[in-house]
Order: C-alpha cells, then sequence, then structure tokens
C-alpha cells in the first residue's frame, strides 16, 4: 500500500515544519548534550517535543539511564495506541561550509516499529530520517550519523532531533552537530545580508485586498496579471538579483488592474508597475535559446498575440524575453527545479483574497516554465480562468486548501500531492474503518484488518466487495474524491482513495454495504482514530522479516522495501545457483537496489533512462538528454521476473527501467504510478506544502514514463476470488514463469 508509505514519509515533513515552525525553542548556539535544563519546564533547553501525541507518548528527562553527563531524554509509548513520538531541536543556518553531519547515541528497548535520528535543512532538499536503518528492538546505547549536503548560500534553518515511530522506549543522549568535520559552536559563521526582495516585509501579515467582486472584464484582468506576473519574475534581470519582491509587487500592482475598465487601461497600469520594478540589462544580440528539434518550446500564452496588451507593453516584454541568465532568485536548478526564497506565510490559515490569488498565480507559473510534463496537462492556460473565481470565492480555510488540492490534482502527478494540513485531516475525518480496502477487478474489496478482533473479522470478510459506505454508493464517492485526488493515473488515484477519503469519516460509526458470493448486506462498525493505525505493519504486513528468501529452495525472493546493501553478500550466496530470481516491486525500495541482480548474457554498458530538463537560458523550454547508461559487470546469471503494480513509483519505477536495460528480465503485474525524476518541493500560501515531478523520466526510445508507468510484458492483476483463497497471484505467475511455465 504505497499511500501508505506516503504517510510515513510525509511524517518526516510533519516534524520538519513543526520544529522549524517552533521559535519558542529555536536555539542560538547548539546544545545536544541534554545538560541545559529549561527553567521552564523538565526538558532540556533549545528542544521540544510533539505536543499533540503527549497522550500516547510520554517524553522526560532521565537521570538514572544516559550515555554520559547527568541526563538523556526518554521516549516511551504508553501502551496502546501507535503514532510518532519525536523530539526536536531548531538552530538558524548561519554557518559557512559544505557538510553537515549529526552524531548521537541511542538506546532502544522494546521498540515494535522504528527508532531514528532526523535531520534537515530546510531552504534546501538535504533531509534524512534514517528510514533505511530502522532501529528495532532493543539495543544498548548506540552511535548513530547522519550526513548532508550544507548549502550555506540558501540554507535558512537546521532542524533535527530523534523519533521513535510505534511501540517501545527510546533514549537519546550526547548529540553533536558538525559543519565540514567541526564542532557546529566552532565552525565559521557566514554574513547574512538579506537582499532588498527580503527586506520588503510591508505585506507580509495581509495583502489588503480582500473583498472581489469577479466581472469577465475583472477576470480577463487577473489571467493577464497572472501571465505578465509570472513571466516577470522569472525573467527580468532586477527580480533575478533578488531587487524585487514579486510577492509585494503582486499586491500593489493587483488594484489598479482589477479596476482597469479596458484593454488599454489594463494595459498601461501593466506597463508603468513594470517601469517602476526597475531597469533590466537589455542584451542586444541575443535570441532565447529555443533548443532543438525534440525540445518543447516555451509557451507565453496572450503576452505576444496583442489580443489584450498594446503594442508598447509587448515590445517591452519582448525586451526583458531577449534577457536571459543563469542565475535567478526564485530558482536554481541542482538537479531539477528548486524553487527558492519562497514564503509560505504559514500563520495565514485562512488568506485573504489577495494571497489566495498569489497561491493560484505562483502555483501556475511554476507549472507552465518549470514542469517537466507541462505538455501532459493539456492545455495550460485554461486553468486560470478556471480557477481564479474558485480562489476569490473561498470563504473559509478548509475551501481554500480543498480549491488548492483540486489545482494541484489538476496536473495530475502522483507526487503533487498536498501534504497533510489540520484543515484537510478536518474534511477527512478523524475515524478510520477498522478494515482496509484496495480497488481489485473495478470493484472495493476488503483485504485486511487494522484492529484485529471477533468482532471486525465475524462481519468484514476478507475478499468481501464493499458496494456502499454511509449510504452513498462507492461509484458515487469515486466521482466526488476524484477532483482532489492527486495521481498521475485513475488507478494510482483508485490506490489512495480508500484511506484519503472513503474509509475515512468524522463519525466513528460506518454503515458499509457488503457484496459476497449470494448475499447482499448491511453492516455496522466502530471506527478507530485514524493517526493511530500501525500504517508501517499495513504497507508491508511483513516489515520485521528479511527482505530475501527462497521460494521451493530453487527461486530467489527479493522485497527491495525492506532491502540493505549489508545484506548484499547473505543474499549473493542464498541466491547462488538459483534458477531465477523474483523482484517484487510492489514497494518503494528502502535503498538502492545494485546491478548485480540485472541478470545479462553479456557484460558491457547499457542505456536505459533519457531524462527531459531545463533551465534559465529560457525558462518553459524542455530538452532531452542523452540516454544514460550502466555498466553492469559481476551479475546473477539466471531468469529475473520484476512485479510491479500502483504500488511502483518513483524510485521503484526507475530501478525497474535500470532492470530493463537487460533483455533477460520480464516485467509482469499492471500499471504502475506514473511518477517518476525526483520531487520539486513546493510553498503556498497558508503553510500549504507540495511538490511536482523533478526531471522528465523517458526510456531511451523516448517513450514517457510519467502517467504511464513503466513497460510490462505480462499485464496481470489480482481477482476477487484471489483475495478471498489468500493467493497472491502475481507472485505464482512469476513463479510459474522462472519454472519455465
Amino acid at each position: 500500500m504505497p499511500q501508505l508509505r506516503a504517510m510515513l514519509s510525509k511524517s518526516f515533513v510533519i516534524l520538519v515544519l513543526f520544529f522549524a515552525f517552533n521559535p519558542s525553542y529555536a536555539q542560538v548556539k547548539f546544545r545536544g548534550d541534554m545538560e541545559t535544563i529549561d527553567p521552564a519546564r523538565p526538558f532540556p533547553a533549545g528542544w521540544t517535543y510533539l505536543a499533540d501525541v503527549a497522550d500516547i507518548y510520554n517524553f522526560k528527562l532521565d537521570s538514572v539511564i544516559k550515555q554520559e553527563g547527568k541526563y538523556s531524554v526518554s521516549i516511551s509509548n504508553k501502551g496502546k495506541d501507535i503514532d510518532i513520538g519525536a523530539t526536536g531541536f531548531n538552530i538558524p543556518a548561519t554557518f559557512k561550509g559544505k557538510e553537515i553531519e549529526l552524531r548521537g547515541y541511542l538506546k532502544t528497548e522494546n521498540v515494535d516499529g522504528w527508532a531514528g535520528f532526523w535531520l534537515q535543512v530546510t531552504g534546501t532538499e538535504a533531509g534524512d530520517d534514517m528510514s533505511n536503518q530502522k532501529i528495532k528492538g532493543t539495543t544498548n546505547f548506540t552511535e548513530y550519523s547522519i550526513k548532508l549536503p550544507y548549502n550555506d548560500k540558501i540554507a535558512t534553518k537546521i532542524v533535527g532531533g530523534a523519533r521513535l515511530i510505534g511501540k517501545g522506549k527510546i533514549w537519546v543522549d550526547n548529540v553533536r552537530l558538525y559543519i565540514d568535520g567541526k564542532p557546529i559552536n566552532e565552525a565559521a559563521p557566514k554574513q547574512i545580508v538579506l537582499a532588498k526582495a527580503e527586506r520588503d516585509t510591508v505585506f507580509n501579515k495581509g495583502s489588503g485586498i480582500n473583498d472581489i467582486k469577479l466581472t469577465p472584464r475583472k477576470l480577463l484582468n487577473l489571467t493577464m496579471l497572472a501571465q505578465v506576473w509570472g513571466f516577470i519574475k522569472y525573467h527580468h534581470s532586477a527580480v533575478s538579483v533578488g531587487n524585487v519582491n514579486m510577492d509585494a509587487e503582486l499586491f500593489r500592482v493587483m488594484p489598479g488592474v482589477l479596476k482597469a475598465n479596458d484593454d488599454t487601461t489594463l494595459s498601461k497600469v501593466l506597463e508603468q508597475w513594470l517601469d517602476r520594478i526597475g531597469t533590466f540589462n537589455p542584451c542586444p544580440t541575443c535570441k532565447p535559446y529555443r533548443g532543438n528539434t525534440e525540445s518543447i518550446l516555451p509557451d507565453y500564452g496572450n503576452l505576444f498575440d496583442r489580443s489584450v496588451l498594446s503594442p508598447s507593453l509587448t515590445a517591452k516584454l519582448s525586451n526583458v524575453l531577449n534577457y536571459h541568465d543563469v542565475e535567478n532568485f526564485y530558482i536554481s536548478f541542482p538537479n531539477g527545479p528548486v524553487f527558492q526564497h519562497e514564503q509560505d506565510y504559514a500563520l495565514m490559515k485562512y488568506p485573504d483574497a489577495g494571497f489566495r490569488l498569489l497561491c493560484l498565480f505562483r502555483y501556475w507559473n511554476m507549472i507552465r516554465y518549470f514542469y517537466p510534463y507541462r505538455h501532459l496537462t493539456g492545455n495550460w492556460n485554461k486553468v486560470l480562468p478556471q480557477f481564479i473565481p474558485q480562489f476569490i470565492n473561498d470563504n473559509n480555510a478548509q475551501q481554500y486548501v480543498l480549491t488548492t488540492l483540486a489545482l494541484i490534482s489538476s496536473i495530475h502527478d502522483t507526487h503533487a500531492d498536498l501534504w497533510t494540513t489540520p484543515e484537510l485531516e478536518a474534511y477527512r475525518g478523524k475515524y478510520l474503518t477498522p478494515f482496509t480496502a484496495k480497488f481489485i477487478q473495478g470493484k472495493l474489496v476488503i483485504t485486511g484488518y487494522i484492529a484485529d478482533s471477533d468482532i471486525v473479522r465475524k462481519s468484514f470478510k476478507i475478499g468481501d466487495v464493499i458496494t456502499s459506505i454511509n449510504g452513498q454508493p462507492v461509484a458515487a464517492l469515486i466521482k466526488k474524491y476524484l477532483p482532489i485526488t492527486s495521481a498521475s493515473n485513475y488507478q494510482t488515484q483508485l490506490r489512495d482513495m480508500p484511506l484519503k477519503y472513503l474509509l475515512r469519516s468524522n463519525n466513528p460509526n460506518f454503515k458499509i454495504g457488503i457484496q459476497k458470493p449470494g448475499v447482499d448486506k448491511q453492516g455496522s462498525i466502530r471506527a478507530i482514530i485514524s493517526g493511530h493505525a500501525n500504517f508501517e505493519k499495513l504497507a508491508d504486513s511483513n516489515y520485521q522479516k528479511p527482505a530475501y528468501k527462497l521460494i521451493n529452495n530453487n527461486i530467489g525472493y527479493l522485497y527491495p522495501g525492506r532491502y540493505h546493501n549489508r545484506d548484499l553478500p547473505v543474499i549473493k550466496q542464498l541466491f547462488n545457483g538459483t534458477k531465477g530470481i523474483i523482484i517484487d516491486m510492489r514497494c518503494y525500495p528502502s535503498e538502492t537496489v545494485p546491478y548485480w541482480f540485472i541478470p545479462v548474457s553479456k557484460a558491457g554498458i547499457r542505456p536505459f533512462v533519457k531524462f527531459r530538463t531545463m533551465g534559465l537560458l529560457s525558462p518553459g523550454l524542455m530538452e532531452i538528454s542523452a540516454p544514460l547508461s550502466i555498466l553492469v559487470e559481476d551479475n546473477y546469471k539466471g531468469k529475473v521476473v520484476v512485479i510491479v503494480n500502483e504500488a511502483t513509483q518513483s524510485a521503484a519505477e526507475y530501478t525497474t527501467m535500470e532492470f530493463q536495460s537487460s533483455p533477460d528480465v520480464k516485467v509482469i503485474g499492471s500499471i504502475t504510478a506514473g511518477a517518476d525524476g525526483g520531487v520539486a518541493s513546493i510553498l503556498l500560501p497558508g503553510g500549504l506544502h507540495t511538490g511536482i515531478s523533478a526531471l522528465g523520466v523517458l526510456y531511451p526510445d523516448g517513450t514517457e514514463s510519467q502517467r504511464k508507468g513503466v513497460k510490462i510484458d505480462e499485464h496481470i492483476e489480482p481477482t476477487i476470488n484471489g483475495i478471498r483463497a489468500g493467493r497472491d497471484e502475481l507472485l505464482e505467475r512469476a513463479t510459474a514463469i522462472i519454472n519455465g511455465k
């Protein structure tokens, strides 16, 4: 269940947001020895914890069990519920350097789930939560380390700490931070010089634009404003060097735009505003870079067709277009787009009308210029007039969040979900059915239990088909929730819908319509609190078992979701001489699967992928790279079958494409999630966070993986009868293929 795996990964994001935006416990200097106690409470100074789970976890200062000194911090589960207990710190990123390292000691006791340190450099993409190690069981104090790249130019804060997922108890002590190998409190400080754009804070608490009575004229004006504003943001040299706060400039020009009654007045308002932004450095001999025959060209909408804007304004915009730079204050390209210096205005739970339009304009232009799959969105220009009325008319925080989610979902990218907010969780409901379900053969089928009790098992059997929920037919609920279920294809939308919406409610009592052989009936069930489910166990019922085993003593089986490279020598020995290997890619790889598993009859270099990239020479231009190849030398010699389905997403799809570089690999299953190429994070007003696929990923022959998923040699899906019988039909078929059947 990849949606469960996604929830686990999002928990890391929630930790980052909580600790990064908790100024009460920000440290000027780092104190990780746990020896300095906060005078206001019995806890180390500069450290705090997730107060929302204080009814589930104890957070204590411990003077008996410690690694050194007088104190450690303990986190323990109170026994009955499952959630995330975390403690953390927050310090400003005011240091010079290239690499940051966290070292610290953890002791565990009866951990049923996992524990680990976590570290994030906010303002950058650098982060790690030790999810590839997952400390379990009972262990003595052991030192662990996390190393991350540290970009001192754009880093804003350093947040980190330790967490316990599930039951058990952990102790945390002697935590240290290093910059380039030097203790962080001794690291060279960097001089913080705020750009002019960062010093422009006049609109940080509100735009002053609260009531917009929309007319067709105002709709056209706002549509053109969004296009001009985004074009200037990513092309004008005064903006590129950080002299212009484009959020503030939007609110300065918007009142005049709303008042304009015709094209001439609108053009005049926009032209005068463009003149006020500042001079730019024209390049009379330069021409915008246009790429090659495979390139996707920029789309400038109505900016240069003179259907609305005056010749004078169009000429000035053309001059701006002829200036192109390889740097921009708002975006960089270390590895795909990084949207930097964007504020999320997290204190605005219900932003005013101006800020709600900023949300739309910011996101729409990011997609327009820097989304590698923009060409798959259809006519992106139509999205502005479609969503402007919706954002203006949102009359509370929850409606604003749902409109933003609908906007995000419109690009059909599984990477582009909206990270959980209180408003979204309130809409979905705090209660969850005590069973799980997924769509099989087009029907919603019960597949497992969350709360395993005789009452649940007696009333709801695995393989039962759910026909209605709380009086609503499942088909009607699918239609209702599709517009706010962000995914690359329909099957992946159905993958995510049960746990996001269908099996959720604000009422703890569910009425479920059930269809089973020869019987249609209504059943009632008491729900559980959704935050208390053991999502890791639901994502992988064998999550505590090894990632590898033998089937019938002659077929190797590997589950990359639990794979660790430290196990490779044992796996090689175990799989030596087997007839074949089954790679069960119905998961998200916990580590990079090595090339040893790729069978080839002849060693050599094998191309497997091409990328669609972008840059700042011509914002909006998408180009195709030369194929990337892998070198396969020492490798497995038998047959390999890879199993995929809608759970196969992102790194799992990329890994499958690596395997497909070999003609000796067969891929079976059903359409995958169709989202590859990493994730570029996006911040939006109201404290909303989302992302997009950062790079276009294609096969060497140019076939898209986005939306379509990986190529499949043999299409096979589970059946309802197979679920009822407890069979894994895909695994059975993979076994048969290796046995030559």
